[in-house]
């Protein structure tokens, strides 16, 4: 018989938590990553919560409360003792501690910020002071940092006694004697020059565009941390005081959840992103976040029927219109998607800036016309060659050839409006301050549906004499 796979060892743990075995538990999770702790803890029953955490003590929880959702990390935390949390709170690095201290409730972070001892109260009430979506926010102040009047057996010297305290040393800063950010260096510089070379005289300066305000947008961060291929970006103030770092894992973590947020805007789910995994999240959170959007749309469809009341006479008179009608009208939808999301990728990415709005609607005309009149010609081809195979019934005067013709100009002038329309919103959105991300592809869809109509049977009517 072949040998049985071994069970993975989070896999162990779970059937270890199940049994309540708390040597096992510690023993396992001693070796295990903290996320996938985390994972095994949003797995298990409820009332196994106390148990585990527990048995894992207080520093080992540390790092993997950090990787639960918000709403569950208040929660997690009320499970240990005062002296406990002290521990769990000095375990974690300085913006680490900040993100958990966010999650809770506001008697909460005031109880936790008492358990702090008085440096790592004033460190934390400071970062608190910053949105948790900023810059600021998510920075650590736990960096490497040197003064540039130093020599390089200075700098050393100081690094080595900060070592403990600094979370990476893969890029050291350095600054001037006001604190003010001027310039970077590695640690592989200073072990390849002598001793009493200056700091000033091998650091690398660093541009105005190679830092990032502490209350500016998170997303801005890490995406100058992908533009200027940074492992760490520093974090100033207004005065270019260095104030802290956001490094490449953060970087990760932030466009991980923008990603996140802006998927489901696309998708029209309304609400701020949970966290909880998709089988954790109940159906009333779902219905909530799903709901508005839908009865949006809803109404707005009614605006696809009334067209069609309006133009009945026109389907009544040629019913071989709706053949094509369902055509036209996705295809509009589709290239208007099409357009929205690459604007609103651009936008993203920092390629929009003011006073190009013309362009882009420019660019998206041209493209739209260009795939209109391509697609266009290319059913009125079909229309007029293949169509009259099947036999359809026209009324007397209307040749196939008009009616491809009819065909033709209506999808070449939705698929062209229709781009534009897409180009148009989220650039209108972000004119009123709203996030791009909000004009959501089913939003593009349904308006395009309605104009669609208009365009379709309006055409109809003027080319076939209706």
């Amino acid at each position: 018989m072949p040998d049985e796979v071994a069970p993975l060892p989070i896999e162990e743990l779970a059937r270890a938590i199940e049994a309540e075995d708390q040597s096992a538990i510690r023993s396992i999770a001693e070796d295990l990553h903290y996320a996938d702790l985390a994972h095994i803890y949003q797995e298990v029953d409820d009332e196994k919560h106390s148990m585990f955490l527990k048995t894992i003590g207080p520093e080992i929880a540390a790092d993997m409360i950090v990787q639960l959702p918000d709403s569950m990390i208040e929660e997690a935390l009320d499970h240990f003792k005062p002296a406990e949390l002290k521990i769990l709170f000095h375990e974690l690095s300085d913006d680490d501690r900040v993100d958990v201290l966010q999650d809770v409730g506001d008697e909460a972070r005031l109880r936790y910020l008492g358990l702090l001892g008085p440096e790592d109260e004033e460190l934390t009430r400071s970062l608190l002071r910053y949105e948790e979506d900023t810059a600021g926010g998510r920075m650590t102040t736990r960096f490497g940092r040197l003064f540039a009047n130093m020599t390089i057996k200075e700098a050393i010297d100081m690094l080595r006694r900060e070592q403990e305290n600094t979370e990476t040393l893969s890029r050291i800063f350095v600054v001037n004697a006001k604190g003010q950010l001027i310039g970077r260096i590695r640690l592989r510089d200073l072990a390849f020059n002598t001793w009493d070379t200056p700091v000033r005289d091998i650091m690398k300066e660093v541009g105005p565009e190679q830092c990032i305000l502490a209350t500016a947008d998170q997303e801005d961060a890490a995406n100058l941390l992908l533009k200027y291929d940074l492992i760490v970006l520093p974090v100033v103030d207004e005065f270019g005081h260095l104030l802290g770092i956001i490094t490449h894992d953060d970087a990760m973590e932030i466009l991980q959840e923008e990603s996140t947020e802006d998927m489901e805007k696309f998708a029209g789910i309304a609400g701020e992103p949970v966290e909880e995994t998709y089988l954790q999240a109940s159906v009333l959170t779902h219905f909530k976040r799903r709901f508005v959007w839908l009865f949006f749309l809803a109404l707005l469809a009614i605006a696809s029927g009334y067209v069609m009341m309006r133009f009945e006479g026109t389907l009544m008179k040629i019913f071989l219109l709706s053949l094509y009608l369902p055509m036209v009208v996705a295809a509009g939808g589709n290239t208007g998607g099409q357009a929205s999301t690459m604007v609103i990728r651009a936008m993203s990415l920092g390629e929009l800036v003011a006073g190009t709005a013309s362009r882009v609607l420019w660019k998206e005309f041209r493209l739209g016309a260009i795939l209109g009149c391509t697609l266009g010609c290319s059913i009125a081809a079909l229309t007029i060659f293949i169509l009259p195979a099947f036999r359809p019934q026209l009324p007397e005067g209307v040749t196939f050839f008009r009616f491809g013709l009819t065909v033709a100009i209506a999808l070449a002038a939705q698929i062209t409006t229709s781009t534009v329309i897409g180009a148009l919103l989220p650039l209108g959105a972000r004119a009123i301050r709203l996030d791009p991300a909000v004009v959501a592809a089913p939003a593009i869809t349904t308006l395009v549906d309605v104009s669609g109509m208009v365009i379709y049977f309006t055409i109809a009517q003027a080319v076939l004499g209706l």
